[in-house]
C-alpha cells in the first residue's frame, strides 16, 4: 500500500516523541524512520515535522494529517487479526488499564485466570486512576467508572455501581450530618480525583461542585480519612459496603442518592472488535454475572 510504512512510521514518531524510540517500537534503525519521514514528506509536498536537536514538534499540516491516521495502524492490525484468528484461540498482545484499586481487587484476579486457559495472551495490564487516551496510547481496552461521556469510543456496561456520601460516627457526633445538598458547604468535604460529587435531585441528575482542605487520588486514603473522622466523603460501593453494614460509617443524604452508575468496557471505535477483545470482554461480563464481587 502507496506510503503505508512511511505513514506508520510517522505516527510512531509522535506518539514516542523521537524517532529513536519510534525506531525502537518499529524494530527498524532511526535512520531508516528518518528516510521514511523525509520520502513522505515529499511526497505530500509538505513539511509535517520540524526537527531540532533537541525534540521534534508537528507543523499544522503535520497535526493534521496525524489527527486523521492516528488510528489506522491499530485499525489495520485489528483487520489482520480478524481474519487471522477466526478459528484460533486468543493470541497475541493486549494491553489494558483500570482504576488501581478496582483493579487490583476484581479485574486483575479475573485477567490472571483468564491467561490459565489462554496462554498465548501476553497481557500489559496498567493499573492508574489518570484517564489515559486509548488510541494515543496503544490501550485495546479500558475499564472506566460513571457516565459515558465520550462517544468516539465503544463501550459495554460491566456493572453497576453506586456511590454513598458518608462520615463516622465520631464526625457526626462532633460536627452533626447535613440534611440538605446546600448543607454540605458547613462541612469538612473530603474528595478524590473528582471535584464534583453526584446526586438525583427531583429525580434529575444533580452534580455538586465541592471544596475541599482534602484532597488525594488513593481511594483507600479517603476511605482511610473518612474512618478516622475528618470528614464527609463520597465513595463507591466496593470501597464502603462493609464498613456501612456494620455501622462503622453512616449513610448521609440518602434522599439524594445517585440510583446507581456504570463500570464500563471501553474500546476505540477505529477498529471492530477481534476476537481477542470480544473473548475477553465477554469472559468479564459472564463472571460478573455469575458471581457480583460487591452485590449487596
Amino acid at each position: 500500500m502507496k506510503n503505508w510504512e512511511a505513514m506508520e512510521a510517522f505516527v510512531e514518531v509522535v506518539r514516542q516523541g523521537s524517532f529513536s524510540a519510534a525506531a525502537v517500537k518499529l524494530s527498524v534503525s532511526a535512520s531508516h524512520i528518518s528516510r521514511l519521514i523525509t520520502q513522505l514528506e515529499a511526497e505530500l509536498e509538505t513539511t509535517l515535522l520540524f526537527r531540532t536537536t533537541r525534540r521534534i514538534r508537528l507543523s499544522d499540516a503535520g497535526e493534521l494529517y496525524y489527527q486523521h491516521c492516528r488510528g489506522l495502524p491499530e485499525a489495520l492490525s485489528s483487520a489482520e487479526e480478524v481474519i487471522s484468528t477466526l478459528n484460533q484461540a486468543p493470541i497475541g498482545s493486549f494491553k489494558m488499564t483500570c482504576a488501581t484499586t478496582f483493579g487490583e481487587r476484581y479485574i486483575a484476579p479475573l485477567m490472571n485466570d483468564f491467561l490459565l486457559n489462554h496462554p498465548k495472551i501476553e497481557l500489559d495490564f496498567h493499573l492508574t486512576n489518570r484517564s489515559v487516551d486509548l488510541i494515543e496510547e496503544g490501550y485495546d481496552l479500558a475499564i472506566r467508572m460513571g457516565a459515558m461521556k465520550d462517544s468516539s469510543h465503544l463501550s459495554r456496561r460491566l456493572c453497576d455501581r453506586e456511590e454513598y456520601l458518608c462520615a463516622s460516627r465520631e464526625y457526626i457526633d462532633q460536627h452533626g450530618m447535613p440534611h440538605t445538598l446546600a448543607e454540605l458547604s458547613k462541612h469538612s468535604c473530603l474528595i478524590g480525583s473528582k471535584t464534583h460529587w453526584l446526586f438525583q435531585q427531583d429525580g434529575q441528575r444533580k452534580e455538586v461542585k465541592v471544596n475541599s482542605n482534602w484532597r488525594s487520588n488513593s481511594g483507600p486514603a479517603l476511605l482511610d480519612a473518612v474512618r478516622k473522622g475528618l470528614g464527609i466523603a463520597q465513595l463507591p460501593d466496593y470501597y464502603v459496603a462493609d464498613d456501612l453494614a456494620s455501622g462503622k460509617l453512616i449513610p448521609l443524604l440518602t434522599q439524594y442518592q445517585y440510583p446507581y452508575s456504570g463500570v464500563w468496557l471501553v474500546y476505540p471505535k477505529v477498529r471492530q472488535p477481534s476476537p481477542k477483545l470480544q473473548s475477553i470482554c465477554d469472559y468479564l461480563i459472564q463472571r460478573f454475572k455469575q458471581d457480583p464481587p460487591f452485590a449487596k
